[in-house]
């Protein structure tokens, strides 16, 4: 089991956002998967560290998909990454998933979120081109 990171996101502009993201901090994305049993597929092949799996997907939600990883992977960590906000939604998710992050705040809040997952110290943003 490695650090690598799998996104699972239903919505292509979320993905490549979240890879962005996770590249400019150096984190290792091991692949993205557009619906929950694409998820389950790729949690097998790759056997990723953490899967960041959002909630609202067709054929099963995320939540359902945690559930199936749990199963074949229970030591990768799996963060809910989604546009939902409400107290319930997040006290739902922690039967099975690790950390709970709004999309709305993940510019600030899921690099902090994987740092702590991974036990890595705060890694400095590359800087841009010169």
């Amino acid at each position: 089991m490695t650090n690598e990171i799998l996104i699972v996101d239903d919505h292509k502009l979320a993905r490549t956002t979240v890879r962005e993201l996770l590249n400019w901090h150096e984190f290792e994305v091991c692949g993205e998967a557009a619906s929950g049993k694409e998820a389950v597929a790729k949690v097998k092949e790759l056997m990723p560290g953490i899967v960041l799996l959002d909630i609202n997907m067709p054929e099963k939600n995320g939540i359902q998909t945690a559930y199936e990883i749990r199963q074949i992977a229970p030591s990768t960590k799996i963060v809910f990454l989604t546009v939902h906000k409400s107290p319930d939604i997040a006290k739902a998710t922690r039967a099975v998933g690790h950390a709970f992050v709004s999309k709305s705040e993940a510019g600030t809040a899921l690099i902090p979120t994987l740092n702590r997952l991974t036990g890595r110290t705060e890694i400095k943003a590359r800087s841009g081109p010169d």
